[in-house]
């Protein structure tokens, strides 16, 4: 389906019906990073479940009028608006979808009910992030000798765990996406106005009181997990979880424990506590 938005096309997919949830995918990939974890974790629970394709990325229209991440969130929260114009949402981003989902907590948090954060990019400026060296627990030497070098190279940068089980989610869910992705224009978004022109962990806009989660991974050398230490207090509910033999793609990487922590984010924001 697709939402037009400043006379751009935005495409997104939705599963499902219940409490309306908008899942943001990373930069230069698309919705089926978000779905290919999320659908696992969200069984069992009454959700409709929104996958977009941010601008530029996936099969939404790159509009000249985004110029970087101020417009970007300008089109978020201009598809919230058009998709889910009634009722309150959960929202939950992975890498640059969370930086955008923080950005719709400072712009509309009274509508949303719950936040789910996976490996958020924190600093915008990657020269100063914290960052863990980068770490290798699992090489599967006879996968890479079946694999193209440009393939292999774009799959050992962000794992930790480079077994086949891990490409082949690789290959299905983060490798289309940047295929798809509108290089050029991403280029542009992120040399130029990558970073928000306000603050967007000002703790008197972005303090947010509902149920949260956020995730990190312990061998993360893309985005780290130490810089989450720094806007943790912004979210008094939120359950912080650093994941060991876990890189950028902890939703891959530790995908059981990932799985059980959502589920019980999800108990929180409906209430279900086991007492």
């Amino acid at each position: 389906m697709y939402c037009e938005i400043r006379g751009s096309k935005i495409y997104y997919e939705e599963y499902g019906e219940g409490k309306p949830i908008l899942l943001i995918h990373g930069f230069s990939l698309d919705g089926r990073m978000m779905k290919g974890c999320m659908e696992p974790a969200l069984k069992g629970f009454d959700l409709r479940r929104v996958y977009i394709d941010l601008p530029g990325m996936g099969r939404s229209q790159a509009p000249e009028w985004i110029k970087g991440s101020d417009d970007m969130l300008d089109a978020v929260c201009g598809f919230a608006e058009s998709v889910l114009p009634d009722a309150n949402f959960l929202v939950a981003g992975e890498s640059y979808g969370g930086y955008l989902s923080r950005g719709l907590v400072y712009r509309m948090k009274e509508r949303i009910d719950g936040l789910l954060l996976i490996c958020p990019v924190v600093l915008a400026d990657r020269a100063k992030r914290t960052l863990p060296e980068k770490t290798v627990f699992a090489r599967d030497e006879s996968l890479f000798s079946e694999l193209l070098p440009s393939v292999a190279d774009e799959f050992k940068d962000v794992f930790v765990i480079q077994t086949r089980p891990a490409f082949e989610r690789f290959e299905e869910e983060i490798l289309p996406g940047l295929r798809a992705a509108d290089k050029a224009f991403l280029d542009r978004v992120h040399s130029e106005n990558y970073g928000f022109s306000f603050d967007v962990d000002d703790p008197q806009k972005a303090r947010f009181e509902k149920p949260a989660l956020l995730f990190a991974g312990r061998q993360d050398n893309a985005t780290g997990y130490r810089d989450l230490f720094g806007i943790i207090e912004n979210y008094p509910r939120a359950t912080f979880a650093v994941l060991d033999a876990a890189g950028h793609n902890l939703q891959i990487e530790q995908s059981g424990l990932f799985c059980s922590l959502v589920s019980e984010w999800l108990d929180r924001i409906e209430g279900r506590f086991g007492i």
